[in-house]
Formats: structure tokens, C-alpha cells, sequence
């Protein structure tokens, strides 16, 4: 199967380390991956403050660098439900609708489409895990705790075969952090209030870093854990998943 990596914006140019890890760790499981060059935004940022007639550029320009690939996998939960849902094409719909059933969320295509329960790795450290809301609800990576359903977890599952690691227990462990995309632009105070509260509860288990999968998350609370001076870390749950 030929793969198309699709590595979000902010990604590229503020966490370059996440899109390699995820890169290795593809190739590690046996995947051909590619790196369309010409890639550029999926056209998320204009969509969630009301302006999705305004990407059809954005969508031309991913349909034009990925229709070619059997599968397109992306280190980011909320890029991916936005090309799933909104990707549309005029001059070529019918490619629209094989990318949009063919778009897959790192940890989901492991255990999905490889069907990969468990990936070696050495992680010695507590670990608390994020749930971004877009990953949860929209892409269905793990169950929400308000249905009185049997709970599951794709990332974590993934997590639990990494050597030396410690998933902490969370209180409440899928309330957003508040980034929201460009919500902690307009609404900054209760972005940052929402993103302290999320922190406190992963401060009470004592973790060393929080982890997730979605970068966009993490660096929201990267951003508040360095203005607190807090030696908590965060890392993308690919570079956990890659390590050695």
C-alpha cells in the first residue's frame, strides 16, 4: 500500500520532530510513505471561524497531493475529521470522496488498518494522556466517559506495549484543554482558564509528560506549563511510540 503522509502546517514549522517520528515509526511497520512536497494548510484554521468558502484553494491543493495514495495518514485528530468532513473538489469530487474515506489519524490507522495491537519502544516515564475532543468525538479514537458504554482507547492501547511506562489514572480524563483552533484566539481568557484546569489534574498524578495526538492540544499546554515554569513536558504520543 502506498501511503501519503500528511503533516499539518503548525506541525512543520513548529514541531518538525513529530512528522519524522511518525514518518520512522510507518516505516517501521512496514509502510511505503511518501511526503507530498507541495502540501500546504488542509484549510482548518479558515473553516472553524466560518469562512469554509474560503478554502476551496487549500482543497484543490490537497486533492492535487494525495489522490494518488491508497491510504493518507496524519499525526493530528482534528486535521483529519476536518478533511473528512469538509473536503470537497468540484473539478474532481470523485477523487474528494476517496481521500475523505482514505484519511486516517496516526494511532487509528495502526490499529485499524495494520491491525498493529502493540509497537515496541522504551518510554521510563509517568505519562499522562490527552484526549482531544475532535480525536474522541468526531474520529471515535477512544469512548466518552458520559455514555455508560464499555471504555476503550486506541492511543492508550498502543501506549501499554511501550517499556517502562506509566499511564496515570486522570480524574477527568476527556475535558478539553480549551485550544479549540482558533477558540484560544477569541476567547483567550477561558482558552488559558480551561488549559490550567486540564493541567492541574495531570499535576495531581504527578506526571512527568503529558502525551496525546494532537499537537495543536499539547502545544496549548506547553504554552501555559512553560509560562508557570512547570517541569512537566509534553510530548506527541509518535515520538513515544518511536522510541527505542
Amino acid at each position: 500500500m502506498k501511503i501519503g503522509l500528511f503533516i499539518p502546517c503548525y506541525v512543520d514549522q513548529f514541531y518538525p520532530n513529530v512528522g519524522i517520528a511518525t514518518y520512522e515509526l510507518l516505516q517501521k511497520l512496514g509502510c511505503d510513505v511518501r511526503f507530498p512536497m507541495k502540501q500546504t494548510c488542509c484549510g482548518q484554521p479558515m473553516a472553524n471561524s466560518g469562512y469554509e468558502h474560503l478554502t476551496q484553494g487549500c482543497d484543490a491543493n490537497f486533492v492535487a497531493n494525495f489522490a494518488e495514495f491508497d491510504y493518507i495518514v496524519c499525526p493530528s485528530g482534528s486535521c483529519v475529521l476536518h478533511v473528512k468532513e469538509h473536503l470537497h473538489d468540484e473539478k474532481n469530487e470523485a477523487a474528494s470522496a476517496k481521500i475523505r474515506k482514505s484519511v486516517f489519524e496516526l494511532t487509528e490507522f495502526i490499529t485499524d488498518i495494520l491491525k498493529v495491537a502493540t509497537i515496541e519502544g522504551n518510554f521510563p516515564h509517568k505519562v499522562g494522556m490527552h484526549i482531544s475532543c475532535h480525536g474522541q468525538r468526531g474520529l471515535k479514537l477512544s469512548q466518552m466517559s458520559e455514555l455508560n458504554a464499555a471504555p476503550f482507547s486506541k492511543p492508550e492501547q498502543l501506549l501499554h506495549g511501550i517499556k517502562g511506562i506509566e499511564i496515570a489514572s486522570l480524574n477527568r480524563k476527556d475535558e478539553c484543554c480549551g485550544f479549540g483552533g482558533t477558540f484560544c484566539v477569541t476567547e483567550e481568557a477561558i482558552s488559558v482558564k480551561m488549559g490550567k484546569d486540564r493541567i492541574k489534574d495531570h499535576e495531581e498524578q504527578g506526571v512527568e509528560y503529558i502525551t496525546g495526538f494532537d499537537m495543536s492540544c499539547l502545544m496549548h499546554l506547553e504554552g501555559i506549563l512553560r509560562r508557570e515554569k512547570s517541569p512537566i513536558k509534553t510530548i506527541h504520543i509518535a515520538e513515544i511510540l518511536n522510541s527505542k
